[in-house]
């Protein structure tokens, strides 16, 4: 059987309730169940699933994950949003906690890279739906700095981003 999709991410974090503070106020998770200070499990907005992001106490003395730099490890996690409408008031949100590192156009996919309070990476991106993917999309290979406002301007701020790519076309 092929993998579908990813069902859940599990972070260690110093500290819980910092990190429910910050992925509930930047990405709009929400508490599912709290494990006192030790472990919380969220879920994204508009969600289903009993819960897509579990969160597990190390406490303030763990040390910043060694992967990408000494040691092998996840880069990062990609959480996709409808609209780029969506995207832009993330971006917006991540900036206001000083969280935005980066913003990158990879031509089908428009993201944006932040780091939580523990410093752990994540992009939140949209993806250009299927039906409008050009011959020069195709062909981009690189990566160049995101323009949100050329692509709201090109694309819309509520056109449904990933259909036909990430989630089924409709109809």
């Amino acid at each position: 059987m092929p993998i579908q999709r990813l069902n859940h991410a599990v972070l260690y974090v110093r500290d819980v309730a910092k990190a429910v503070a910050f992925y509930g106020d930047v990405l709009a998770f929400k508490v599912i169940t709290q494990m006192g200070d030790q472990a919380a499990f969220l879920q994204a907005a508009g969600s289903t699933n009993d819960h897509d992001l579990g969160l597990f106490a190390m406490g303030a003395q763990a040390a910043d994950s060694p992967a990408g730099r000494t040691a092998v490890g996840l880069y990062h996690l990609a959480w996709e949003v409808d609209t780029l409408g969506e995207l832009r008031k993330i971006r917006g949100k991540l900036a206001e906690h000083g969280a935005l590192v980066g913003e990158s156009d990879h031509g089908t996919t428009k993201a944006l890279y932040a780091r939580d309070v523990d410093g752990i990476e994540f992009e939140v991106c949209w993806l250009v739906p299927a039906d409008q993917i050009t011959d020069e999309l195709k062909a981009f290979k690189g990566t160049r700095r995101l323009d949100l406002d050329a692509e709201v301007e090109a694309y819309g701020a509520e056109r449904r981003g990933g259909i036909g790519v990430s989630v089924p076309a409709l109809g």
